[in-house]
């Protein structure tokens, strides 16, 4: 349906016609259906700016579908309009539309809001928000945005600095959805495969959704999932093969330590600058985020020492893999070590999904610990974890109450323990 003709229907406070949310019709046909929770539980009623970003096919558009719909059917005709900054020109365009819908609210109308899907598809979009925030056209109206790609969310206050109202929060990552969630939906189709099929997924509910009526990830998501991506490395001047080099080198070395010189010159790029350009590209995708090692002592980020590349987005990671895997089947037949490196990876989505709900410094960079003989995967909020693939045991980390005896350690693997200060939690533990 045409956006003209979305928005007049939603000015006569009609919301059900056939094509109207595209979307959420497509939802109706599926067999597996989400709850979806981002730290937003529902939109706040006074005016503002909200930043949401998140990568694709991980439900955004449905998403704000759904809360236009409800809007309309809680506050009425025309208290809620529609764009998309995919289908429009530039900065002026974006500006006439806004202003031709700002003219269209009712009077009587206490609520306002103005959704505008991938906004992120225009260059320097802030420029129009900010001009008409400063003009007051935007007063009393809640301007509503997403998008893919999450730098915004890492420069929001230098995108509209004391712009975005008096919103107790106004920045949101579009997380995956919570394990609890898809195991609630899939169990029964999947079994005890429930854990491997949602660390194939990413999280992504297309990919979770295909996984438990096929137990694969079908190409076409693949391929959504590499468009996305190189459609962002393309925009940035960026070419796909060295993307391509970089991916394979991050895979090559997974939870190992790397320098960003090493990483440049194990990628054939030029220089240390064209690496670090391609880490922060990822970086703002929410796709790929560097662990520092951690100075408990000065209980700071040590940036200039090699860092950990953390896949963060795990159908990302599926969709460049070499080895192409698609299946539990697939995965099973990777080697220990490699299934340890993506067990570690899903601790780390897991980790940024867990802090995003809580609006924790989204997309920071991560830490692990270690000295000359030891190293502890994360250190997250004061919180110590290890990754093991399989079962361990507490003697194993003896060692741990030796070295760091005012510490407490969690270890994520394949059995339950717990002792004074080591704990042990299952991955479907941990993910809850």
């Amino acid at each position: 349906m045409e956006i003209q003709t979305l928005n007049q229907l939603l000015s006569q406070g009609i919301v059900d016609e056939p094509g109207q949310f595209p979307h959420l019709d497509r939802l109706q046909e599926v067999p597996f259906q989400f709850k979806i929770n981002f730290g937003l539980g529902q939109l706040p009623e006074e005016g503002g700016i909200l930043i949401i970003r998140g990568g694709r096919q991980y439900g955004k558009s449905t998403w704000l579908e759904s809360e236009i719909k409800k809007t309309i059917h809680t506050f009425g005709p025309g208290s809620a309009y529609y764009l998309n900054g995919e289908y429009l020109a530039g900065l002026d365009q974006l500006e006439q539309e806004i202003m031709t819908l700002l003219s269209l609210f009712p009077k009587a109308t206490k609520i306002k809001r103005l959704f505008i899907d991938e906004i992120t598809a225009i260059p320097r979009w802030e420029l129009v928000l900010k001009r008409l925030a400063d003009s007051g056209s935007l007063k009393d109206v809640l301007v509503v945005t997403t998008g893919s790609k999450t730098s915004d969310l890492r420069r929001a206050s230098e995108r509209l600095p004391g712009r975005k109202g008096k919103l107790a929060r106004t920045t949101y990552l579009f997380t995956p959805i919570a394990f609890s969630e898809f195991k609630r939906v899939c169990q029964k189709h999947l079994g005890k495969d429930v854990l491997l099929a949602y660390l194939l997924s990413g999280g992504s509910p297309i990919a979770c959704a295909e996984l438990a009526l096929h137990r694969v990830v079908p190409e076409y998501v693949i391929e959504l999932t590499r468009d996305w991506i190189e459609g962002e490395v393309a925009l940035s001047g960026r070419g796909r093969a060295s993307l391509l080099n970089v991916m394979t080198t991050l895979f090559r070395y997974g939870g190992t330590p790397v320098g960003q010189a090493k990483l440049a010159r194990e990628s054939g790029l030029a220089n240390n600058t064209v690496a670090s350009g391609f880490i922060e590209l990822m970086s703002d995708l929410g796709c790929v985020l560097p662990a520092y090692p951690w100075d408990k002592d000065r209980e700071i980020l040590l940036l200039r020492k090699p860092c950990k590349y953390h896949f963060t987005n795990l159908l990302a990671a599926i969709a460049y893999h070499p080895g192409r895997i698609r299946s539990i089947e697939d995965f099973l037949t990777r080697t220990p070590q490699e299934q340890g490196m993506w067990y570690e990876w899903l601790v780390a989505q897991e980790l940024l999904r867990q802090s995003s709900l809580m609006s924790t410094n989204l997309l920071a960079p991560q830490a692990f610990w270690q000295n000359k003989e030891k190293e502890i995967d994360f250190v997250a909020d004061d919180e110590w974890i290890e990754v093991k693939r399989g079962s361990v045991s507490p003697f194993e980390f003896s060692w741990f109450a030796k070295a760091l005896p005012r510490e407490k350690l969690t270890v994520v693997n394949a059995k339950a323990f717990e002792t004074e200060q080591i704990k042990g939690v299952t991955f479907e533990g941990f993910l809850k």
